[in-house]
């Protein structure tokens, strides 16, 4: 079952394109056209939004936390490791079924009020995890009426997949709140219950009898309280440029490697991660890629999806997991958020920053998509003259076809509503606004005004 076929609102996790690719995209851009004026990125002028995206990222705030046999580090990429474990458990891989002892340390985070009581939280991270060594990390949040939900496991990753298999956890709720995938959703929202506050919870493991350890640089959520709508507000156009992003079609990786959801025509999310993570200067070196058939075009796809495969969902769409992916990639860091409006992509575009957007449709609803899907992302960089979206659609049948331009209105309504209609008629949830951003570790002044003004610190 899709995100999109869930009971209640929630948000739309990336899931195989429903129908068969359009041919004949057009060609690649022409000229770029000149940014907007860097004041669209001016925090003052953005009004009031749904969403509250907070992370904890320098040296203060990892010491602000709650540690147990963990010690904060400085530097030019501040973190928290394990000092002296706190003590030493079992896990059970639920996927391999074996059971390994591991040290363990934990950090805290403070309690963050949220600004937007929230339907919803994601969480998200970036962390080095060398082998032996992964972490897991919880949210507990506070309901509206002073009551908690439990901790909740919001993820158990590793970078690699020699260790554990990097999972998410079903079955959590407590009657009011679930955990879908990624995502801790409100059951009912009508009820007018919300979240109004959550603290994180970080456990770093550790091989016992070794010096090993996680090394955590961002850690956040992201809670939101999008209205529901099947229409949004249109947005006046305001920047013509294109961002030189690599195109990677995931339709050439049909059939290979099964086992990551089946092959090439499931994986949109990390096709999409990989042509942002590369249009940053990323690479994978050959040794990396030596385990690839060496007959398969653009390795580093097949590379992507193996690393950022959710072992319970069975997918490789899991949000933070894509994020911590980019994230393992030299001077990179990613988040996952959600945005208002085409003028924030804007915003972000005309700082040089690619994003990628989570949207589902019928196919008569984005002209020249060609298909419809319950769940899809795209890498969204740039806007033509009239204002219309310039993608990398990777549900495109080659590389050379994955540069698209759909209609702003259509993509703005697709991308932003949280209600449509799907192919029997049936009311189901839209992605309301998801949105993946991978930047630099140090952004520039400009960019990081720019992310600023879409609310990511």
């Amino acid at each position: 079952m899709s995100r999109a076929e869930q009971p209640s609102r929630r948000t739309v996790l990336a899931a195989a394109v429903a129908a068969a690719v359009a041919q004949g995209a057009s060609p690649a851009a022409a000229a770029v056209a000149p940014a907007a004026d860097a004041a669209r990125a001016d925090p003052a002028q953005v009004p009031g939004r749904p969403v509250d995206y907070h992370a904890w990222t320098t040296y203060v705030d990892w010491q602000s936390g709650a540690g147990q046999g963990v010690r904060a580090v400085a530097g030019r990429r501040p973190g928290v490791v394990i000092g002296t474990p706190a003590g030493r458990t079992e896990y059970t891989d639920p996927h391999t079924h074996t059971t390994a002892t591991w040290d363990y340390a934990t950090w805290t985070g403070p309690v963050h009020q949220l600004a937007v009581p929230a339907t919803e939280a994601i969480a998200s991270w970036n962390a080095h995890t060398p082998d032996g060594t992964w972490l897991q990390v919880e949210l507990r949040g506070t309901y509206t009426d002073g009551t908690a939900t439990p901790w909740y496991v919001m993820g158990r990753w590793a970078a690699g997949d020699q260790d554990i298999k990097r999972t998410s956890v079903d079955g959590q709720s407590d009657g009011r709140s679930t955990v879908w995938t990624d995502t801790l959703a409100i059951d009912d929202a009508t009820t007018g219950l919300r979240l109004a506050s959550y603290r994180l919870r970080l456990t770093l493991y550790r091989k016992p009898g070794t010096e090993a350890t996680p090394t955590v640089w961002r850690l956040g959520a992201m809670g939101s309280d999008v209205p529901d709508r099947f229409t949004v507000p249109a947005s006046s156009p305001g920047l013509a440029q294109e961002l030189g992003v690599p195109r990677y079609s995931q339709e050439i990786h049909k059939g290979q490697y099964p086992e990551y959801d089946n092959g090439g025509e499931a994986w949109c999310s990390p096709t999409s991660s990989q042509m942002i993570i590369e249009y940053w200067g990323g690479r994978l070196t050959p040794g990396q890629l030596a385990w690839v058939d060496p007959s398969y075009a653009d390795p580093q796809v097949d590379h992507a999806a193996r690393f950022t495969y959710d072992y319970q969902y069975q997918g490789c769409g899991n949000w933070p997991f894509n994020a911590a992916y980019a994230a393992t990639f030299k001077d990179l860091q990613g988040v996952v958020t959600r945005l208002g409006s085409l003028t924030d992509l804007e915003t972000l575009i005309a700082a040089g920053i690619p994003a990628m957007t989570s949207q589902s449709f019928l196919k008569e609803e984005l002209t020249g998509a060609g298909y419809g899907t319950s769940g899809h992302l795209m890498t969204v960089i740039g806007f033509t003259a009239g204002g219309d979206v310039i993608a990398n659609d990777p549900a495109s049948a080659s590389d050379e076809a994955v540069r698209r331009v759909y209609l702003r209105r259509e993509f703005e309504n697709i991308w932003l509503r949280t209600k449509r209609y799907n192919a029997s008629g049936k009311v189901v949830s839209g992605t309301g606004g998801v949105c993946y951003l991978y930047f630099p570790a140090r952004p520039s002044p400009r960019q990081s005004k720019a992310l600023a003004a879409v609310g990511v610190c």
